[in-house]
């Protein structure tokens, strides 16, 4: 059986998306992300991992590299797609990451799993 736990977090960045069709997202603006970060595997003492241990990694590795910070300065093009794969990779060594999902704002998201 495999099992699934996700835990929800938000940070405020900003961006400009390269070669965007609609030219105001070329311009730098921000937005308030929510990121969910999903892990999966076998369940040990009735838990996947404990919820505290993927917060502990998220606000050590991810967090004070993007909350309110310019995305551009930190990855090459910075749309939520290339954002959600720097955090998969940044997560992967850390424990086993089934999915992660970017939300730009509300009703948007990109989604990418190992």
């Amino acid at each position: 059986m495999k099992t699934k736990v996700s835990r929800t977090f938000y940070f405020d960045a900003a961006h400009a998306i390269k070669n965007a069709e609609d030219s105001k997202c070329e311009e730098l603006h921000g937005h308030t992300y929510r990121l969910d970060v999903e892990v999966s595997g076998p369940l040990k003492n009735g838990m996947v991992i404990d919820f505290n241990n993927i917060k502990g990694v998220v606000q050590r590795e991810i967090l004070p590299e993007l909350d309110h910070k310019n995305l551009g300065k930190i990855i090459e093009n910075p749309t939520a797609e290339n954002i959600a794969v720097w955090i998969l990779n940044r997560l992967k060594p850390c424990f086993n990451v089934s999915k992660v999902r970017v939300w730009e704002g509300r009703g948007k998201f990109a989604e990418v799993e190992p």
